[in-house]
């Protein structure tokens, strides 16, 4: 109902497992990856689990979506069946006839020469099992059996299991060690953290159809504290919350909306005990000094034989006394209820003062020798470098798991990869030296020293810097494998892993329609690193480079630090 008054083209917040509201946050990239790989596996169990509301139920529909085109998929809702139920079931959801009433060996049979004709085939078929957690242990160990079915070089079911993180506590049981020990990979699916609140909503508002911030600050972190990062939880309350707003007529989120939408949402929005409003408390203030105006008064001018005025003009003093008293209370009443926005005030005032002129770089007393610019460079990014124990900067950085950009260009080219960067300078008589730039705004510009950070004009440190300069990146890990025959077979699944679970969230973002949004989903991973390059404005050519990447990173919002925006390492 609230959807036109907002813009939106549908509910940014439902709680339907749809995969196009799917958020890649690290966590759920982590685990779609794990599912990824589970299909170009050798089979056996790969084992999801998360509390509730994680979005477990919604990374398996995402999976599912984008499985490549020789898998086929069994998806089991509803685990509370028996031995002979769930394989009938299995054989349902992948199409084998079977009589009513077969019996578990019967049916076991039917499926095993189901899975040897897809594999002759070269189909590959993977089971998954939502709410896992509610299978008994008696139907853990036939599944377990399934896998036993086998040629001489694979398994040929691959399981998933999603449950909740007591599934763990259930495999981890004796009877069950077995089936344990053929998880091939495991992953728990937290809660988002704080700093990923405001990049889901702004995602869940954008895949709705609207390009803009309606919560406010103050609003995001109620709404945390409300949630505690539970996506389900973060869904609910911010729907709630919409409805609020609309009803109000406010086309912004504030932190009441967000608390009063949590108290429906848990079911604590009653009808609270009567009790003294904040209006009322200062109505019962203002009765008592009036009382003690008009005691004030009695006692010390209309005492019979005190000698002061007459009865009437006793009266009209008070009823001059009370009269001003009165209203100096009714003036009273509103500084109550506006104190709260007093420090905003105050912070408008502080920013409306004039900012003191920033200072001249000056060359070479704010340059430091390479290698400091290098351990500076790693400070940032969160790590200690030291030039005497590893001297070549580089291969300290792909320890790490970063890689080093040697580049040359101009302003323009440092405010695209928004990476943090040592610059080489030069002066007039050829003397070469470094900076480290951590920050660039307008003419402002960061640069660290031993002694701390500096902030310069950037026009005074331009003249001395000719285009060259150093970025850390965040390599994916199938780059920083070794380059062995052996290993590139792994290197190439990786890199299908890895890309094609960013690649699902970009394709979202920046494609023109659900349509161009599947078919480039079902592109090979050179067709959409091309797609990609032609979206973004870089060198076509289907090759997931540094460039690429770094892009790549920077839309996805990756925690690294940043150049333009300021942003550090979490």
């Amino acid at each position: 109902m609230y959807y036109d008054f907002f813009g939106f083209r549908e509910p940014p917040f439902s709680i339907a497992p749809d995969p196009r509201y799917l958020y890649l946050s690290e966590r759920h990239k982590e685990a779609l990856a794990h599912l990824m790989y589970g299909v170009q596996g050798q089979g056996g169990f790969i084992v999801i689990t998360g509390e509730v509301g994680t979005g477990k139920t919604t990374v398996s529909r995402c999976f599912i979506e984008n499985v490549p085109d020789h898998v086929d998929i069994a998806l089991i809702l509803n685990p509370r069946l028996s031995a002979r139920e769930l394989l009938s079931s299995i054989c349902d959801e992948l199409e084998i006839a079977h009589p009513v009433g077969s019996s578990i060996k019967e049916l076991v049979g039917l499926i095993n020469d189901d899975l040897l004709k897809a594999h002759a085939a070269g189909r590959h078929k993977v089971l998954m099992i939502d709410e896992a957690q509610n299978l008994s242990a008696e139907v853990l160990e036939q599944l377990r059996l399934l896998t036993n079915l086998e040629t001489a070089e694979k398994k040929l079911l691959q399981i998933v299991l999603l449950g909740q993180p007591e599934l763990q506590e259930i495999l981890g049981l004796p009877e069950l060690r077995q089936l344990n020990q053929r998880v091939t990979a495991r992953y728990h699916l937290d809660a988002l953290g704080r700093t990923e609140i405001e990049a889901y909503l702004r995602y869940r508002l954008s895949v709705a159809g609207l390009r803009g911030e309606i919560f406010t600050d103050r609003a995001i972190r109620a709404l945390y504290r409300a949630s505690h990062g539970v996506p389900r939880l973060i869904n609910l309350i911010s729907d709630r919350a919409l409805l609020g707003a609309y009803a109000e007529g406010e086309h912004q989120i504030t932190a009441p909306h967000i608390r009063n939408a949590a108290r429906e949402v848990n079911g604590q929005n009653l009808p609270r005990r009567a009790g003294p409003s904040r209006k009322s408390h200062a109505l019962m203030l203002a009765a008592a000094l009036l009382m003690a105006i008009i005691m004030t008064t009695w006692l010390f001018i209309g005492l019979p034989g005190s000698g002061g005025p007459e009865p009437d003009a006793v009266a009209e003093n008070q009823g001059t006394s009370l009269t001003g008293a009165i209203e100096r209370v009714e003036l009273d009443m509103p500084v109550v209820e506006l104190s709260e926005k007093l420090p905003e005030a105050s912070e408008q005032t502080s920013d409306s003062r004039e900012e003191e002129p920033l200072p001249e770089f000056e060359f070479p007393d704010q340059t430091i020798s390479l290698p400091v610019a290098f351990r500076e460079l790693f400070e940032l990014w969160g790590l200690e470098y030291r030039a005497s124990e590893s001297p070549v900067a580089c291969e300290f950085a792909e320890g790490q798991g970063l890689r080093c950009l040697q580049n040359k260009g101009a302003r323009r080219s440092l405010e695209f990869l928004d990476r943090p960067a040592i610059l080489q300078l030069r002066n007039g008589n050829g003397d070469s030296h470094y900076a480290v730039l951590s920050g660039l705004q307008d003419n402002r510009a960061t640069i660290e020293l031993p002694s701390g950070r500096r902030e310069v004009t950037f026009s005074s440190l331009e003249p001395y810097w000719f285009g060259e300069f150093t970025v850390l990146w965040e390599a994916p890990g199938y780059i920083l494998g070794d380059a062995s025959g052996s290993a590139q077979g792994n290197e190439r699944v990786a890199e299908q892993i890895w890309m094609g679970s960013r690649m699902m969230e970009l394709a979202s973002r920046y494609a023109e329609s659900r349509q161009e949004e599947s078919r480039v989903n079902r592109m090979p991973i050179e067709e959409q690193v091309r797609w990609y390059q032609q979206q973004r404005g870089l060198t076509v050519d289907g090759i997931a480079g540094a460039m690429t990447i770094i892009q790549m990173n920077n839309d996805l919002e990756s925690a690294v630090p940043r150049l333009t925006s300021g942003r550090m390492v979490n």
